[in-house]
């Protein structure tokens, strides 16, 4: 007899197809969500900057208050399969994106090492890189704060 070897659930389901319970667990804790982005009006290009959203804990990055996000954000991004398809600036280290693009998580996703701290190891969380939340900022203040992370082109 043969021992059966059990593909990962991000492998062999669609984002559709999962439990809530493993959708949320492809969130990797980057926090590069949780960052404000700018669109230039004349190309339709999105920058990101190094200023979170109110509600971004840049130790942990991960919302503070997650389950009321909504309401004390307004303008918060829920992630959803449909989202995932149309959100432009996800970034391409993202789980939801890796998976919607038929791609394996990368080796430091808590979800393979089974550490949440994998993340910040490897460099690709926004711990240590944030500037301030928005209240910090003016509007004109946030061209100034555009900033390029890991795994995007340069």
């Amino acid at each position: 007899m043969t021992e059966r070897s059990e593909e990962p659930f991000w492998r062999v389901k669609s984002l559709e197809a999962m439990s809530p319970a493993e959708w949320e667990s492809l969130c990797d804790g980057c926090g590069r969500c949780c960052l404000l982005k700018l669109e230039d009006d004349d190309t339709g290009e999105i920058y990101s900057t190094d200023v979170g959203c109110t509600l971004l804990d840049t130790d942990a990055c991960r919302c503070r208050d997650y389950r009321n996000r909504a309401k004390r954000v307004p303008d918060c991004v829920r992630l959803t399969p449909e989202a995932v398809r149309t959100i432009p600036w996800l970034p391409p280290t993202c789980a939801y994106r890796l998976v919607r693009e038929g791609r394996d998580l990368p080796s430091w996703h808590p979800l393979l090492t089974g550490r949440k701290a994998s993340v910040h190891e490897a460099g690709i969380s926004v711990r240590g890189r944030v500037a301030g939340n928005e209240e910090e900022f003016s509007e004109d203040e946030l061209i100034e704060r555009i900033v390029r992370w890991p795994s995007e082109a340069a």
